[in-house]
């Protein structure tokens, strides 16, 4: 076994927060995102040789992206629930009450929808650049941020068109 690159302890620790919160992002479960998050520094840990001159954030989002896209193809499992959990709210924070809806709403799209939204609008990511990452074209990101806005729309209608601040095409 060979030692730790100190670069590469150095790279992830000051990285983990920002990918993990990525990682959450896509996947909506804390557990699944962190176990996301392992899965791909040990990947890149094979390849940082390679990779540590070049991008190494690009690198890990698109193993996450795609890990996170084919574990819900391999299991496509349903998960319902009676009733929601209870959520604490802030009294002094009036956007809570938003981001746990659009949380809730998020977490009803399917694995793909969620990526594509969040390349495109929590990494401000192009069109382009979110096909390349996800390994489609961009026709298919296009039609896919479009249904996804769309539900979340449906979803948390009081968000209206000011969801992502932005226009998609």
């Amino acid at each position: 076994m060979r030692p730790m690159d100190p670069d590469f302890a150095t790279y992830v620790r000051a990285r983990q927060h920002a990918l993990l919160r990525a990682a959450y992002l896509v996947c909506g479960d804390v557990h699944r995102a962190e176990d996301l998050l392992q899965q791909a520094f040990e990947k890149l840990a094979l390849h940082w040789d390679t990779v540590r001159h070049g991008h190494p954030d690009a690198f890990v989002r698109r193993i996450l992206y795609r890990d996170a896209v084919s574990a819900w193809r391999r299991t496509r499992r349903e998960q319902l629930t009676v009733a929601l959990p209870e959520v604490s709210y802030a009294a002094d924070d009036v956007h809570v009450e938003a981001r746990v809806e659009l949380e809730r709403a998020l977490a009803r799209l399917t694995p793909k929808q969620r990526a594509v939204l969040v390349l495109r609008f929590f990494e401000d990511r192009s069109e382009a650049d979110t096909a390349e990452v996800l390994g489609v074209s961009v026709g298919t990101v296009k039609s896919q941020t479009h249904t996804a806005l769309q539900r979340v729309r449906e979803l948390v209608p009081h968000l209206g068109p000011t969801l992502t601040g932005r226009e998609t095409s």
